[in-house]
Parts: C-alpha cells; sequence; structure tokens
C-alpha cells in the first residue's frame, strides 16, 4: 500500500530497491539506518530544523524509564478500538509512541522534522514507515490516512484535513492544567497552568471533538532521570539556569505528570444543493 507522497510535484511514491520514486522521476534513497528525507531543501527554513541531538538524547533515556508508560499504553488502547489501516504519527521523535502505534495498523509512519530523531527511531521498529519531513507538507497522498496523531508537536490543520479519509480520526495529546506543576513551580517564578482547551477551539472547523479523557502518572525520579527530563523539555532554556541548577541538584523528587487526550474526527461534507 503506498501512501508516501513526493514532497516536489506531490505525486505518488513507489518503493524500488532501496529508492522512492515518483513518475516524474523525483527519488530518495532509504538511509542505511532505516528512514527516507523527504524534507527537501527549497522546504527548509534552518540548517537543522527541529529538536537538537541533546534534547533527543534526553527523551529517548528518560521514555526508556517507563515514566510515561500510562500515556503510551492509553495511546495504544484507543488506537486498536478504532480499528484502522494507516496511521501517520506527526512529530514522532525517537519513536516511543509510534512503535505502539504500528501493532494495530498495517500502514505505519512516523514524522519528524528533525533528523536525528528519526535515525533513533528507525532503530526501534523496522516494519514503521520512517520519514523526515514537514507538517507544512505532509509527505503523504490525500485522503490516505484513517488516523493522524500529534503528541505534544504542533497541529498542521489544512494539511491533516487533506490526508485524512473521510470521517478520518486525529488524536491530540498535550500537557493538561497541572502537568509537572511541582517541577515547574520550582523552575519558575511564576506558573500558568496549561490550557488544552485551546487546541479544541482551534480544530472546530472541519473536526469534531468526539472523545477526550485525562491520563495521571505519578512517579519519583532520581537526578540523573530529572536532568533528562528537563533536557527534553522547554523548561531547559526557558528556567533561569540559577534555579535549575537548584532543582537537578536534589537526589529525589516525586513528580505527576498530567496528560490530556482528545480524539477528533474529520467532519463529513455535505454535498452542495
Amino acid at each position: 500500500m503506498n501512501v508516501l507522497m513526493c514532497p516536489v510535484c506531490r505525486g505518488e511514491l513507489a518503493l524500488q530497491h532501496a529508492t522512492w520514486r515518483c513518475k516524474q522521476g523525483h527519488s530518495y534513497d532509504v538511509a542505511k539506518q532505516g528512514y527516507v528525507n523527504l524534507h527537501v531543501v527549497q522546504h527548509k527554513h534552518s540548517k537543522t530544523p527541529g529538536d537538537t541531538p541533546e534534547s533527543v538524547q534526553a527523551r529517548r533515556e528518560f521514555l526508556s524509564g517507563g515514566f510515561y508508560q500510562p500515556l503510551r499504553d492509553a495511546i495504544e488502547a484507543q488506537i486498536s478500538a478504532l480499528k484502522v489501516k494507516t496511521i501517520l504519527d506527526i512529530g514522532c521523535g525517537e519513536g516511543y509512541y509510534t512503535d505502539a502505534m504500528q501493532k494495530h495498523a498495517k500502514v505505519c509512519i512516523g514524522l519528524d522534522i528533525a533528523k536525528t530523531a528519526v535515525q533513533r527511531a528507525a532503530k526501534t521498529n523496522a516494519d514503521v514507515t520512517w520519514v523526515v519531513g514537514t507538517g507544512a507538507i505532509l509527505p503523504v497522498l490525500d485522503q490516505s490516512m484513517d488516523v493522524c496523531s500529534s503528541l505534544f508537536s504542533p497541529i498542521p490543520k489544512a494539511e491533516i484535513l487533506r490526508v485524512l479519509k473521510p470521517e478520518g480520526h486525529l488524536i491530540v495529546v498535550t500537557p493538561a492544567p497541572s502537568h509537572l506543576y511541582n517541577l515547574r513551580a520550582a523552575l519558575f517564578d511564576e506558573v500558568k497552568l496549561h490550557e488544552p482547551e485551546k487546541f479544541v477551539e482551534q480544530l472546530n472547523d472541519g473536526l469534531a471533538l468526539v472523545q477526550q479523557h485525562m491520563v495521571e502518572s505519578t512517579f519519583e525520579l532520581e537526578q540523573a532521570q530529572l536532568k533528562n527530563l528537563i533536557a527534553m523539555t522547554p523548561y531547559a532554556y526557558k528556567a533561569k539556569p540559577e534555579k535549575r541548577t537548584e532543582i537537578e541538584n536534589q537526589s529525589c523528587i516525586k513528580l505527576t505528570a498530567c496528560f490530556q487526550i482528545y480524539i477528533f474526527q474529520k467532519i463529513k461534507k455535505q454535498p452542495s444543493i
């Protein structure tokens, strides 16, 4: 099942001897690590877009500790219940959640703009089609996806509506209001609650909210994992250095992560009279 789209001419890509090709002659080789780079130079706004290698490594080490396993399980259960064939995980990072999604679909694509992240992701599951690409032009064909997911990532609404099948679903995961509140209180002079409902307002034209629920995960972190958690978040550069140093010197801390999961469905257009 070919669903990848050439980012230059927007034609269908077919895999031929470790190279993705379109009928117009554009070609994209599969790297030795097992991914394909469809982020063409004319769509780049910086030399190395996306997360830094340090952030990717920190996230990989933190997630391997199982601290966010309840969220991964909840996402996997949702995908399983939808009984889908094709999934596009937008902003897949190093592939922690994409790996779980793949078990429940015939075609699973993990997409991220950060090449370093996709290189690492490609080592986790060879049955996922790993792609370096941008949400500005999702490199998949029109109406080819049963599910798009955006977990703590940008939500390119127009592109998602283009690639979703009629009545396809979008899964959005974002921090719930009190997500990591104790950590943020230690890092910042003023703590504002997250506002996940803003995503509902942004997506209500073309997508209908059909389900929502929150997942909580409470855990204790030792110093090394606390440093990884901070390094993988925007807190790493937003917090004052002295506050970050102070909390990272703690030997142990208890935290509660709170995640808001939204399930949207593409609104079926009514035929014009």
